[in-house]
C-alpha cells in the first residue's frame, strides 16, 4: 500500500500485538518515521496498549514533511564504529563542528544536534539519531545550559543509560546529574583535550 495513501480518521484501525486482532486506534497522533514516512500512534481501545499504523492521515497536512534521517558513517573506520552524538546550543556550533570533523578524520561517526520543526512528531517520540547514537558529547557552555532541547537531549541519554562526556568550551557548571561525567577542558589546549577525548570514545 502506498504510504501517501490518506486515510479517514474514522476508519483508521492498526493491529494490536497484546490482543492478536485489528483494533480501532484511540488518540491517534500523526508521526514520522527516520525514513520521512507518515504513520500513526496511537493506543488500542481494548487493551490501552500502544498500536502503530503506516499511512498517511488527514492530520498529516497540515505538518511539513521532514527528510529521511541517515546517521553519518565512515567505512574506514578505525575505531569502533558507534555513531556519537554532538550535543550542542547553535552559538556553540562552529566548535561542536571542529570537534566532529576531527572525530570523522579518525574514524568516529557523528550526529550533529538539531533542532526537530516545532510541526514533527517523530515514531520513536524523539529525533531518530538520540535513539540510534549509542554515546553523547556534550558541548558545555552558558548557552548549552539555556537551551532547552540540548538538556532534552542529554536527559533522554541518561534515562536510556547510554554514556555522556562532556566537553566543556567555556566557563559553566554541569548539571548535577552529569557531575560524575567525564569531564574535558577545550578553553585552553585543544590538542591535549581532543586527545583525552578520544581516548574516553575509544575505550
Amino acid at each position: 500500500m502506498d504510504n501517501d495513501e490518506i486515510f479517514e480518521d474514522d476508519e483508521l484501525e492498526a493491529y494490536c500485538v497484546r490482543c492478536r486482532e485489528m483494533v480501532t486506534v484511540e488518540k491517534p497522533l500523526p508521526v514520522w518515521t527516520r525514513k520521512g514516512m507518515p504513520a500513526t500512534r496511537g493506543e488500542c481501545f481494548i487493551c490501552g496498549g500502544a498500536v502503530f499504523r503506516m499511512g498517511k492521515t488527514a492530520a498529516h497536512g497540515a505538518l511539513n514533511r521532514p527528510a529521511a534521517v541517515r546517521v553519518a558513517t565512515n567505512n574506514r573506520a578505525r575505531l569502533p564504529q558507534e555513531t556519537v552524538y554532538i550535543n550542542f546550543a547553535p552559538a556553540d556550533e562552529a566548535i561542536a563542528a571542529r570537534i566532529a570533523t576531527d572525530l570523522q578524520k579518525l574514524g568516529l561517526a557523528c550526529w550533529l544536534h538539531e533542532a526537530d520543526p516545532s510541526d514533527v512528531s517523530w515514531a520513536g517520540g524523539v529525533h531518530p539519531s538520540l535513539q540510534e547514537c549509542l554515546r553523547m558529547v556534550l558541548v558545555l557552555s552558558p548557552d548549552a545550559l539555556a537551551v532547552p532541547g540540548v538538556e532534552n537531549a542529554w536527559r533522554f541519554f541518561q534515562d536510556k543509560r547510554k554514556p555522556v562526556v562532556i566537553v566543556q568550551v567555556a566557563p559553566a557548571e554541569p548539571p548535577d546529574a552529569l557531575r560524575r561525567r567525564p569531564r574535558f577542558d577545550f578553553t585552553h589546549d585543544y590538542k591535549l583535550a581532543f586527545r583525552l577525548l578520544l581516548h574516553e570514545l575509544g575505550s
